[in-house]
């Protein structure tokens, strides 16, 4: 990956102090401010590359808009506090902790199924007022009852290995995690039709989205058995709290078990108050271990990142994955250069470009297409009005410019391997041009049909222009860029001398007009790499 430069981080909230440490001795200088209102984070945010929170930092697009940042980092798993689409927009990447606080979470939810089985906190507090109630707590064992884990990530496997081993059986959905690899934690997967109505337990543990909200509410609380109980860690909101509520109170739910709620910390206090639920002021990642962990992790990815050795826990960057080696920093090169070519040719001609194909081609190129696309893509938007494109947003800048997208990978031909192939269609009229790394430098092999005889070197300034084959031409283009006080530094001629071929010249520097090539070409286009 193209190297990243992060050299001043704010720390908005409580972290452990070894995030601070290691990003200092990374050279990272770091500030710590917390309980900054949205006004003054605002403000304070324009002088940092990187922006560390937990959960009480809400980052905003207002903040985001505000800032010229180049990663927010959230120490604790997800990024519902992060507003992901605007930080994607600018370019940013969002990172956070996956598996900072796996075991602190599965452990809280496990502890909740127990409290709920044995009413444990209603039974504690009784005693510290002074009664001994044994009939009034009668409880149910663990053992032969059926869990039901909805989200079978992570966290949702721990709950299930340790649960295990209180003799329940776990069943669980995902939409994403394969049935056989469930099996082999021993939680057999179905569809959720098929899952409400067997538990005797439910646990949640799946993102917040639209597809979420709400997962549980009155129409699927009606599908369980009577008197299931439900534990949510996750986030507030996948519970549907007032068909929560109206189950508690119908007895259609036998209690819940609550660390999280739509409004935190909850006004609303009808919940919390019920005698059968017991809630938590969301502690899953509050254990000193989850913390240290969670801290030190996030400052650990970072300096990773920016030491170009991995990636990790980027939730909007997936395509930067692949590009921390050497042979990929000279394809994404390749890729911004062919791509800045092609638009230099349409810009000249004044016509804007609608659809881009890009192919590569070779086995060397299998795994690359993806970054290989963003990266054409960055050569091809660098210039627009407004436009800073990068790998992270280049993709939803094209689709906002209504420019649609195609890629695909084929086959090595031998001779053609290690290729990257781009068209782009200008007006009914199509741009094409064809480039590969050789001896660690991009060059460009074809544009639009003219094959070069010798490989253009995409360093430096370059003129391309289109003209009619001719013995004259290049002492006429050498004359009259002499007029103009640039020298010719190299000079590239397509290997076919028939008919209107482009041809490319490297420059001293460029053009002040590049209306002084009129009496010998028929189109022309420059541009500085």
């Amino acid at each position: 990956m193209a190297p990243i430069f992060i050299k001043t981080i704010l720390i908005s909230e409580s972290v452990d102090p070894r995030c601070k440490t290691i990003l200092e001795e990374n050279g990272i200088r770091v500030t710590e401010k917390q309980n900054m209102k949205k006004d003054e984070l605002m403000a304070e945010i324009k002088d940092y590359d990187g922006l560390v929170v937990r959960s009480a930092t809400k980052v905003t697009s207002d903040i985001i808009n505000a800032a010229n940042l180049i990663i927010i980092g959230r120490a604790g798993t997800g990024v519902d506090n992060v507003d992901v689409d605007a930080a994607t927009k600018k370019g940013i990447i969002v990172m956070n902790t996956p598996s900072g606080n796996t075991i602190s979470a599965a452990e809280l939810t496990c502890a909740l199924l127990m409290s709920l089985s044995r009413n444990v906190p209603q039974a504690a507090m009784s005693m510290k007022q002074g009664n001994w109630d044994r009939k009034k707590f009668m409880g149910a064992e663990l053992y032969g009852k059926v869990l039901g884990i909805v989200g079978l990530g992570r966290i949702g496997k721990e709950v299930a290995s340790r649960m295990q081993s209180f003799g329940m059986r776990t069943i669980g959905y995902d939409p994403i995690t394969p049935p056989e690899v469930t099996a082999s934690w021993g939680v057999e997967q179905m569809s959720l039709e098929q899952l409400w109505p067997q538990c005797d337990y439910i646990t949640v543990h799946t993102p917040l989205m639209p597809s979420t909200v709400g997962l549980l509410n009155d129409e699927t609380f009606a599908k369980c058995k009577k008197g299931v109980k439900v534990v949510n860690c996750a986030r507030g909101g996948i519970i549907d709290e007032a068909a929560l509520l109206r189950a508690l109170e119908s007895g259609q739910c036998g209690g819940a078990g609550l660390d999280v709620f739509v409004e935190e910390p909850p006004k609303n206090r009808s919940l919390v108050d019920h005698p059968n639920v017991i809630s938590c002021p969301h502690l899953g990642a509050s254990t000193t271990e989850a913390q240290a962990r969670c801290g030190e992790d996030i400052a650990l990815q970072i300096v990773d990142m920016v030491k170009g050795k991995k990636l990790v826990g980027a939730v909007n960057a997936q395509v930067l994955a692949s590009t921390f080696s050497q042979e990929s920093h000279q394809l994404i090169k390749l890729g911004e250069a062919v791509g800045a070519v092609l638009q230099s040719c349409a810009t000249s001609s004044k016509k804007m470009y609608k659809h881009v194909q890009i192919t590569t081609q070779g086995d060397c190129m299998k795994s690359s297409t993806g970054y290989m696309t963003s990266s054409v893509l960055v050569g091809l938007l660098n210039h627009e009005s407004g436009c800073c494109p990068n790998l992270i947003n280049v993709l939803s800048l094209a689709k906002e410019s209504g420019i649609t997208v195609n890629q695909n990978h084929c086959a090595s031909d031998g001779a053609a391997s290690g290729v990257c192939k781009v068209e782009i269609v200008a007006n009914g009229s199509s741009y094409k041009a064809s480039g590969s790394v050789q001896g660690g430098v991009p060059v460009l092999l074809e544009l639009s049909d003219s094959v070069f005889k010798q490989p253009v070197s995409l360093t430096g300034n370059l003129l391309f222009f289109k003209a009619s084959a001719s013995p004259q031409l290049l002492s006429s283009l050498a004359g009259l860029l002499a007029t103009e006080g640039v020298e010719i530094e190299s000079y590239s001629a397509p290997a076919d001398r028939t008919g209107d071929l482009w041809y490319c010249v490297g420059l001293s520097s460029l053009l002040r007009d590049l209306s002084a090539l009129n009496p010998l070409v028929k189109e022309a286009a420059q541009l500085t790499i």
